[in-house]
């Protein structure tokens, strides 16, 4: 073989290597890009997620009694003018539940007032046991909501249960 065909030879060889050699770097060049194109892109992603600004816990206006110190003096009074303690007691089960059981089974609220001065008027069975509640309708409506509301101001888990 004569020198220069060995030569061309060797530089057809040359140039595919190069060539070879660009597309290898040129490859690596554009995954590298992509690749730090995404990993930007994420780290965008997570410096624009916004939190929500958290509010300052204003205070909370005191919601109004749930009932007033006379009625809960008066409800007391009327308790022990009447024959209720005869079947309960403040802490203690008799024929009825504690009053203080009743306090923690109802919310302070009109509801419950208007639905326990309701079986105080009117009699109640089956939410106790078995032995039914007599029914007392000589007591006026009003006179066993304060009745109502002194016993479920007994509720000492109840931050609202306070007789102030």
């Amino acid at each position: 073989m004569d020198a220069p065909a060995a030569n061309g030879r060797c530089l057809k060889n040359r140039n595919r290597n190069m060539k070879f050699k660009k597309l290898i770097t040129g490859t690596f060049c554009i995954v590298t890009i992509a690749l730090a194109c995404n990993a930007s892109a994420q780290v965008k992603k997570k410096a624009t997620v916004k939190k929500k600004p958290v509010a300052a816990a204003a205070p909370a206006t005191p919601k109004p009694p749930f009932a007033t110190t006379q009625e809960i003096e008066d409800g007391k009074a009327l308790i022990a003018k009447s024959d209720c303690l005869a079947c309960h007691k403040i802490d203690e089960k008799l024929v009825g539940p504690p009053y203080i059981a009743v306090a923690e089974k109802y919310p302070q609220n009109q509801n419950s007032v208007n639905d326990l001065s309701k079986k105080i008027v009117s009699g109640g069975s089956g939410v106790w046991g078995t032995v039914p509640m007599a029914p007392h309708p000589a007591i006026a409506p009003a006179d066993a909501d304060k009745m109502i509301k002194y016993i479920l101001t007994l509720n000492t888990k109840n931050a609202a249960a306070s007789t102030k």
